[in-house]
């Protein structure tokens, strides 16, 4: 096998894989922008908890 024929396969390969749009079923975007939003603010709540000024 050429590397012409090789890197020939390897483009009609990630043309076919590009008709589903790449965004897979299981994730909602709603849900996994919430639930980061969630742990970021648990994690600023934490980081004002340790930096009191005594």
């Amino acid at each position: 096998m050429s590397l012409h024929s090789a890197a020939a396969q390897l483009v009609t390969l990630a043309a076919e894989g590009e008709e589903h749009g790449g965004n897979h079923e299981s994730l909602n975007p709603l849900l996994t922008g919430g639930g980061a939003f969630i742990i970021l603010m648990l994690l600023l709540w934490i980081t004002t908890r340790f930096n009191r000024d005594r």
